[in-house]
């Protein structure tokens, strides 16, 4: 049996950075929450961050981790403490999201090498996941407090915290958010749709998913040929 070799948490964060997007995959059903995972793949999106809330989240990192190409990450999102981390982790979770700041679930997972997204909203509590050794910080709910505005505001005196901002982050804002400072997107039902999953057409979903990594290409252009003119 060939052993392989997961990619270290360096490689995911520029895995992360490189894609742009994380797609947070809520579902009511694991069958639902892998038809999911493999929509956005085919739409080019090589990462999947799927919830603690889908039913029997821990064993489907599992089997996509089994299922998905060995270039895809597969992250677990919602998670709420250590021992659910170290779960995960051991399930074969590349990365570790949560909605909040809990010390210890982020020490559990830098003391087993991978990468942990911490959640914080306010500049304490985004200064305290970066002193904490978040990889990223996600920002969240972003959009419920001033979307790109809120977060170019907290980029000011932080603009060394790399920041993924989730809640909000749609078609129309994601360029902004961008624009704005952001690393990486976090994306939930503005991409995976509920009511698409329930029909089963998931082309939507890849449809959209090609159509969010392209927003991120072009605002990044954008950004460059902006650096450059100054």
């Amino acid at each position: 049996m060939t052993t392989v070799l997961r990619m270290t948490r360096e490689q995911v964060r520029t895995r992360i950075i490189e894609i742009g997007i994380v797609p947070v995959v809520r579902a009511s059903s694991a069958a639902d929450a892998r038809k999911a995972a493999e929509a956005v793949c085919a739409g080019g999106i090589t990462i999947v961050e799927l919830t603690m809330t889908v039913p029997g989240a821990i064993e489907l990192i599992a089997e996509l981790r089994r299922s998905l190409d060995s270039e895809v990450l597969v992250g677990a999102g919602t998670v709420l403490d250590a021992q659910t981390a170290q779960q995960c982790i051991a399930a074969g979770a590349d990365f570790i999201v949560s909605p909040g700041f809990d010390l210890a679930t982020v020490q559990a997972a830098r003391q087993l090498g991978k990468l942990i997204m911490a959640g914080a909203l306010t500049p304490t509590e985004v200064i305290a996941a970066w002193k904490a050794g978040s990889d990223f910080v996600k920002i969240f709910p972003c959009g419920a407090v001033g979307g790109p505005k809120y977060l170019k505001a907290l980029k000011g005196p932080l603009p060394q915290v790399p920041m993924v901002p989730t809640g909000g982050v749609n078609l129309e804002t994601a360029a902004d958010f961008i624009r704005a400072g952001a690393e990486a997107l976090g994306i939930g039902g503005e991409l995976i749709s509920p009511l698409v999953l329930k029909s089963g057409n998931t082309e939507e979903i890849t449809q959209a998913a090609r159509q969010y990594l392209e927003i991120v290409r072009q605002a990044r252009v954008g950004q460059e040929d902006k650096t450059i003119r100054s």
